[in-house]
């Protein structure tokens, strides 16, 4: 039967994703259901030292979230009123979220315009005497210039804490995405590349110190039973949560290989002659794990309604940088012209490890229609 062109396409589907894994999910939950240790249960231990093991990390601890994963890093580095926070204003609210509730200032540094993360030429700028650490965001799955970063924080001693809650086994000069600085940090939001059924994030350290410290404050504090050594959240994982990551860890690679080849599908059927539209660079020393697909157009409106209409999904990831949320404008100190016009610009597509070429397709000559272009496979010299 012929797919109706009307026929709506998934932006992430999990549905096909459980009906690939479904034995195993199915089997890891049972097992978790069995012996009834629903917080701190064995699957957490483990699924620590296989992502440690993933990362080339020395420790992995989980968390509840990606955004409490940010928090305990920044405690853990004892981040405090006064201090300041190099950071992207380009992202989720989070990453500033949790520099602003220690009462620490997050101070913006603008972005690449072609790869939408922080622009490492500018951070040297933007340090003080007050800058305890660095917060670059791998965003939308693409590791930034993370050594010049590394190399200008040891100059000025100070931490790095990679935001990779959307790259997870991206590699950067042949090394893991959360093992690329003093702490790294992700999420296992459902939509992630590698996603959990709930919330659920994790910090990664080679400091045995501050993995020691994220441990404790992501107990409340306790170094032993009710022995509180240091001010802690209630920041663990879900033992269910971990054995469903666990049971997609089988399939991770294999998924983010296919990931990357339908956003290579995705280049070479836009790259050819359509106005109005740019692609998200991706830096050859690097590979991204596309958790979005982004594209930009300053028609992103009419691209939209157009998608739409045809049963095709789109989200902006984000249309207005923190610098100009209400919450965060009194830590505007400059314009910031490369996250303002991104804003106005980026789309996101649908994209998923299970996204049918077909669908695929249609998303390509719908884009097409609305931009103008040859169709998709057409003779272009």
């Amino acid at each position: 039967m012929t797919r109706s062109d009307n026929a709506r396409v998934e932006f992430v589907d999990l549905k096909v994703q459980y009906a690939a894994m479904k034995d195993a999910i199915d089997a890891r939950i049972r097992d978790v259901l069995a012996h009834t240790q629903f917080i701190l249960g064995p699957e957490v231990a483990e699924l620590e030292q296989r992502l440690a093991a993933f990362t080339g990390a020395r420790h992995c601890i989980t968390c509840a979230s990606g955004t409490e994963a940010l928090l305990i890093a920044l405690m853990a580095l004892d981040v405090k009123p006064g201090d300041e926070v190099i950071t992207t204003p380009f992202t989720f609210v989070a990453t500033a979220e949790m520099i602003v509730l220690l009462g620490a200032t997050p101070v913006f540094v603008d972005v690449e315009g072609d790869t939408c993360n922080i622009d490492a030429s500018r951070i040297a700028a933007a340090i003080t005497p007050r800058t305890r650490a660095i917060m670059p965001v791998s965003l939308y799955g693409q590791p930034p210039d993370m050594d010049e970063i590394n190399a200008l924080a040891a100059r000025h001693g100070i931490a790095v804490v990679e935001d990779a809650a959307q790259s997870l086994g991206a590699l950067y000069k042949g090394r893991r995405s959360c093992n690329l600085s003093t702490i790294g940090c992700t999420s296992f939001f459902p939509s992630k590349p590698l996603g959990c059924y709930g919330d659920g994030g994790a910090l990664f350290t080679s400091d045995d110190a501050l993995a020691a410290a994220m441990k404790e404050i992501r107990t409340h504090g306790q170094s032993g039973r009710y022995h509180h050594t240091r001010i802690g959240v209630g920041g663990r994982m879900d033992t269910i949560q971990c054995a469903v990551v666990l049971a997609k860890l089988e399939h991770f690679e294999r998924e983010i290989a296919r990931r990357i080849e339908v956003a290579r599908r995705y280049d070479a059927l836009l790259a050819e002659r359509v106005p109005d539209l740019r692609l998200v660079a991706v830096r050859p020393d690097r590979t991204s794990v596309y958790a979005q697909y982004t594209v930009m157009t300053p028609r992103r409106d009419a691209l939209q309604t157009a998608l739409r209409a045809r049963g095709i999904p789109t989200a902006v990831h984000y249309p207005t940088p923190l610098h100009r949320q209400p919450a965060y404008t009194r830590h505007a100190t400059s314009a910031l012209p490369v996250s303002e016009k991104l804003g106005t610009e980026v789309v996101s597509l649908p994209m998923h490890a299970y996204l049918d070429p077909g669908d695929q397709d249609r998303v390509v000559e719908a884009i097409r229609g609305a931009l103008g272009g040859a169709p998709a496979g057409a003779r272009t010299g």
